[in-house]
């Protein structure tokens, strides 16, 4: 069996687009649909035709291209169950614990609300890959636009809970001020004090911080890290329970 294949790009002003492809069966999928050009540009670059579209979630800047690339090229819409009349053009509504093909690869769906009510990602085991949409960001996790910090605490749990090598895919890049905020949280952390050194060059260069893995981001990222005794003594909060300390970084993130 091939590799699966990845394609990162950029999209609107932050986003990141993203295409995978299996090149035994000729299939090509998009993480979600930030903007046509953008992705158009991608595919035209690799010579490859869009078969599917894996929405995470329903906002906007995910879901615009939905319907112009489904016209375009017949491609299938799978996407959250939760959310289904909120994702246009969708085919295929799927809840946690789903599986479906995508050639030769088995995909898995997670449930992971907190930024939305019903946003899902998509993990690829033999891919050893995660995509996340905007639940989970290089040293950040979504805001909680329509959850609650106890329903995002749960979902990065479950992302958590993937081998650490499996690598990590998300909608935007906010890793630079991502940065600057795990450091106001947990300044003493010799790894994520690298990570944001690293982030910082990379960003100089206009280059992406991603992908990242669940190991990485369970070293640095503070979202990850609400049970780790220097950032509970940092938040004043040694006798708060996991998620109350997670509420608080959370919140304060709000106001970075």
């Amino acid at each position: 069996m091939s590799n699966l294949q990845i394609e990162q790009f950029t999209a609107r002003s932050d986003n990141f687009g993203v295409l995978i492809h299996d090149p035994d069966a000729g299939l090509t999928a998009s993480i979600d649909a930030p903007e046509e050009a953008a992705i158009l540009d991608a595919l035209k670059r690799r010579g490859w035709k869009l078969t599917h579209i894996f929405t995470t979630h329903h906002h906007g800047d995910h879901v615009e291209a939905n319907l112009a690339l489904k016209k375009r090229f017949g491609s299938e819409i799978i996407g959250p169950a939760d959310e289904r009349s909120k994702i246009p053009g969708i085919d295929r509504a799927l809840k946690h614990g789903e599986r479906f093909a995508f050639g030769n690869f088995e995909v898995e769906v997670i449930s992971t609300p907190g930024h939305t009510a019903g946003e899902i990602s998509y993990y690829i085991p033999n891919g050893k890959v995660v995509f996340t949409g905007d639940t989970l960001f290089s040293l950040g996790c979504g805001r909680l636009f329509e959850g609650t910090p106890s329903t995002m605490f749960q979902s990065l749990q479950r992302l958590m809970a993937l081998p650490g090598d499996t690598q990590v895919y998300c909608g935007h890049e906010y890793s630079e001020s991502n940065a600057r905020f795990a450091l106001t949280i947990d300044p003493d952390n010799s790894a994520l004090k690298e990570r944001a050194k690293e982030i910082m060059a990379l960003r100089e260069s206009s280059l992406p911080t991603l992908p990242t893995t669940i190991l990485r981001e369970m070293a640095t990222n503070p979202f990850l890290r609400a049970h780790d005794p220097v950032i509970r003594k940092n938040l004043k909060m040694e006798n708060a329970s996991d998620e109350e300390a997670f509420a608080e970084i959370r919140k304060r993130k709000d106001v970075f």
